[in-house]
């Protein structure tokens, strides 16, 4: 029987948690697990709080039901195996709008994050360059190549389907601007097809080819209670002992594995350890890896984020259209980026008194001055905006809830993937048991999120000699 291992996790977000499950089911018996989170909570970005008596997410809202390959995605296989697939819930509306001069219209179909697959659908938002996407007899990417979301299709539909489709899309997800993310990183099943296509349409059509959604099945879930189940849930599961508050200052390699420096620097305690998966930001990640590896440092510390606000509402029986929310592109010149109407979207939210809770995402990369702004303010515009562009004044809220995230959503330039590659090529000879995992990475969203930590857990389970029983 395989000698157990002591392996530390050093971040408590969903990532960290999946590399812990996955430990605790493959690594040998006795295996010792230790979450280290520098936070009083676990979940990172996954938290439920309370406004006016009911849940609601006051952070990630949701996940995606399947992989890119159509498969069931890594957020539900984690769910399952933690018993709380049958806890699932999918939106009761899907309808989603864009505020485009002043008024709402439908996102049109067809589109893949905004790129559209057929003209003539979009026309209604936007008017694309028809006769730039010609085919000029080769693929629209080579082999290797990234580039800019943005770039790549304003060369081939024009600046207007960037500006009222594509930009709001990204903005929504990344806080970012789609002249500044890459699309290897945010739209892969776009990249790969853009390496055969001869036009960005066909590219379009061929991504979504590859990876048909049956009709009527869900795109997004979310759980009953709140994705905060998800979190208390992955850290039982896992076995792990958990140190909140425990903030992780230096790394040290030793003969036998790693010794954590832990806690404040006048009282610190050190921990002996055999392997670690490094689970946190980017630019806490690089401080740690600096000694370690000063090039590989300063790549990891260089990728940037956004910072965002989440202004939640609960209004008494607003007028609301029938839709799950809306996205504004930043061309509208509005505070608000995106907006949610929770108690339409989710129908088990909705309760019999009326009260509707209503969500608006502030902040868009380079924005961080809005975000600061005080507490009232942020409602109080969200507010106003909201009543714009639903074109009724809204009833004034009974109670709100302001959630900024201070440095929440990377920011993926060209070339990113390369680098991360590239980061854990050199990392790996060296330092064989410790792994990087978390959106800083491999994307954002929960289910990325749990691969990445998943991933990271085998590699560490590899490196100290595989699975135990």
């Amino acid at each position: 029987m395989r000698q157990p291992w002591r392996v530390a996790v050093v971040g408590g977000g969903i990532a960290g948690l999946a590399a812990a499950v996955r430990l605790a089911d493959r690594a040998p018996a006795g295996t010792r697990i230790t979450v280290y989170e520098r936070s009083g909570a676990l979940g990172g970005k996954l938290r439920t709080g309370e406004l006016a008596g009911q849940p609601v997410e006051f952070g990630a809202e949701s996940f995606l039901m399947r992989d890119p390959a159509g498969g069931e995605s890594a957020a539900v296989a984690l769910l399952r195996r933690l018993d709380l697939a049958g806890e699932i819930v999918h939106p009761t509306v899907g309808r989603a709008a864009l505020a485009v001069d002043g008024g709402l219209r439908p996102i049109p179909g067809g589109t893949l994050v905004g790129v559209p697959g057929d003209l003539a659908a979009v026309a209604a938002v936007a008017r694309p360059d028809a006769d730039a996407d010609r085919d000029d007899g080769h693929p629209l990417l080579g082999p290797d190549e990234d580039v800019a979301v943005g770039a790549l299709v304003r060369r081939r539909l024009g600046d207007e389907v960037v500006q009222r489709l594509v930009d709001p899309m990204l903005g929504g997800v990344y806080a970012g601007r789609a002249d500044d993310l890459s699309l290897v990183t945010t739209m892969p099943a776009l990249a790969r097809a853009a390496r055969t296509a001869h036009t960005l349409t066909g590219a379009v059509r061929a991504a979504q080819a590859v990876a048909p959604r049956a009709p009527g099945a869900p795109v997004f879930g979310t759980l009953r209670g709140g994705l905060s189940r998800f979190v208390e849930a992955a850290a039982t599961a896992s076995g792990a002992t958990i140190r909140h508050h425990a903030t992780v200052r230096e790394l040290t390699p030793t003969d036998g594995g790693w010794r954590l420096t832990v806690g404040p620097t006048p009282d610190p305690e050190y921990v002996e350890v055999d392997a670690v998966v490094l689970a946190v930001p980017a630019r806490p990640a690089a401080r740690l890896l600096a000694p370690l590896a000063a090039p590989v440092a300063a790549t990891v510390g260089g990728l940037d984020y956004a910072s965002v606000a989440l202004v939640t509402l609960a209004l008494p029986e607003p007028d609301l259209p029938d839709l799950s929310g809306f996205l504004v592109p930043a061309t509208e010149g509005l505070l608000i980026k995106a907006s949610t109407f929770f108690t339409t979207k989710w129908g088990h939210l909705r309760r019999p008194d009326g009260l509707a809770l209503v969500r608006a995402s502030v902040g868009r990369y380079g924005e961080e001055a809005q975000v600061q702004r005080p507490d009232a303010d942020l409602a109080a515009t969200v507010h106003r905006e909201l009543s714009a562009v639903l074109g009724v004044p809204l009833p004034a809220p009974v109670a709100g809830h302001v959630q900024r995230w201070g440095g929440a959503l990377p920011q993926y330039t060209p070339g990113h993937l390369d680098r991360v590659a590239g980061v854990r090529a050199a990392l790996r000879p060296a330092h064989p048991t410790l792994a990087l995992a978390g959106a800083g990475y491999d994307g954002v969203g929960i289910p990325v999120c749990v691969r990445s930590g998943e991933t990271a857990a085998e590699e560490i389970i590899t490196a100290l000699g595989g699975a135990g029983s």
